[in-house]
C-alpha cells in the first residue's frame, strides 16, 4: 500500500479520534444542564444530545471547516505531519483538563494545536524569526474573529441568558414557581435539542476542516471541497464521543458552578444554541463550552451574585486562557519529536 495513504488514513483516524473525544469532553454543554434540572437522566441525555449532533450534518453547511482548515493556517506550510502535530497537541491538553473537570475548549485546543505544529515547522525550515509566517495568511484573515468570540462569545451567552431570565420572570409574573418550572420541563428537551443541533454544526466542522487538510496536503483533493463522507464521518465521531459522556465534567458544568431550575436550563441552552448557531452562520469557530459556561452563569446570576460559585469560575477562565498557548506548545514539540522520530514534517 502507497505510504501516502497509509499517513493521510493513520492522520485521519486520529482526527476522528480528536473528535471523539470532543463529544465526550464536551458532552457536558450539551447534557449537563438537562441533567441538573433532572428533566432526564444522565442516559436519557446523552442519547438525546448525540442524535441532534449527528443530525446535525444534514442542517448546515461548511463554513466553519472551511474557516478552520485553509483560513487560520497557511496551506503552503500544512503538510500531514502539522496535522498529526497539531491533533496531538489538541487531545493532550483535551485529556488533562477533563481529568481536572475543567470544561475548556476543545475548539481552541485544535487551534492551538494546529497553529503551533505549523510555526513549529516554519521555525525549523526558516529559523524561529519566521515562526509566525504561518499564521499570516491574508493579513490574519480567521485570527481576530476567532480571538474576539474567545471574549465575546461567553459575554453574549450570559447576557442573551440573562436578559431570558428577566423576560420569563415577568412573562409568568402571576404563576407560581412550580407551575413554571412545570412548563419549562417540556420545553428545556427543546432547547437541549437546539443546543445540541448548534454544537454538532460548529464542533464537527472543524475536524472536518482538519481532514480535508489532509486530504488537500496529500494530494488527494485537488481544491479545499469537504466530501460528504467526511461529513458524515465527523457528525458521527462527535455524536458517539457525546453517547459515552464526560461526567467529571458535567459535573461541574451541572451542579458546581450555581443550581439550575427547569426555566434555567431552558434559558442558558436557548442562549447559548442562538450564539453558536450566529457563529456557525459566519463561519467562525467559536468554543461551546465557553458559551454555555457564560449561559449558566447569566442565569445564576439573576437570583443574586453569590449564586455563582466565583472562586470556581475564575479557575475555568484561567483554563479558557491557557488553553490556546498550552495546546500550541504540545504541538510544537509534538513537531519536534515527528521530526527526530521520521527526519520528515
Amino acid at each position: 500500500m502507497d505510504s501516502t495513504l497509509i499517513l493521510a488514513a493513520s492522520i485521519i483516524l486520529v482526527a476522528l479520534i480528536f473528535d471523539y473525544i470532543n463529544g465526550f469532553h464536551d458532552a457536558a454543554n450539551s447534557v449537563a444542564t438537562i441533567v441538573a434540572t433532572r428533566v432526564l437522566t444522565p442516559g436519557q441525555a446523552v442519547i438525546w444530545a448525540a442524535f441532534f449532533n449527528f443530525v446535525a450534518a444534514f442542517l448546515f453547511g461548511t463554513g466553519v471547516a472551511k474557516t478552520m482548515g485553509k483560513g487560520m493556517i497557511d496551506l503552503a506550510f500544512v503538510t500531514p505531519y502539522v496535522i498529526l502535530g497539531g491533533l496531538t497537541g489538541a487531545i493532550v491538553w483535551d485529556l488533562i483538563t477533563w481529568w481536572f473537570g475543567l470544561p475548556t475548549s476543545s475548539s481552541h485546543a485544535l487551534i492551538g494545536g494546529y497553529a503551533g505544529a505549523a510555526m513549529a515547522k516554519v521555525a525549523m525550515v526558516r529559523g524561529v524569526s519566521h515562526s509566525f509566517d504561518a499564521l499570516v495568511i491574508n493579513g490574519w484573515k480567521g485570527w481576530p474573529e476567532t480571538l474576539a468570540y474567545l471574549v465575546f462569545a461567553p459575554f453574549l451567552g450570559m447576557a442573551l441568558a440573562y436578559a431570558m431570565m428577566i423576560a420569563i420572570y415577568w412573562f409568568f409574573r402571576k404563576s407560581t414557581p412550580v407551575k413554571m418550572d412545570g412548563y419549562f420541563r417540556k420545553l428545556q428537551l427543546f432547547s437541549a435539542a437546539v443546543f445540541s443541533l448548534a454544537h454538532g454544526s460548529n464542533d464537527a466542522q472543524k475536524t472536518m476542516g482538519i481532514v480535508t487538510g489532509v486530504l488537500v496536503s496529500s494530494g488527494y483533493l485537488a481544491t479545499f471541497e469537504v466530501p460528504i463522507w467526511v461529513i458524515l464521518s465527523a457528525h458521527a465521531a462527535i455524536a458517539l464521543g457525546t453517547l459515552s459522556g464526560g461526567w467529571r465534567i458535567i459535573r461541574t458544568m451541572g451542579g458546581r458552578l450555581t443550581r439550575l431550575k427547569p426555566r434555567g436550563g431552558f434559558c442558558a441552552e436557548a442562549a447559548a444554541a442562538i450564539s453558536i448557531l450566529f457563529a456557525t452562520y459566519t463561519g467562525t469557530p467559536v468554543s461551546t463550552t465557553h458559551v454555555i459556561a457564560g449561559a449558566i452563569v447569566g442565569v445564576g446570576s439573576i437570583q443574586r451574585m453569590k449564586a455563582v460559585r466565583w472562586g470556581l469560575a475564575t479557575t475555568i477562565v484561567w483554563a479558557w486562557i491557557l488553553t490556546i498557548p498550552a495546546a500550541a506548545a504540545v504541538g510544537a514539540l509534538s513537531m519536534v519529536a515527528l521530526r527526530l522520530i521520521t527526519d520528515k514534517i
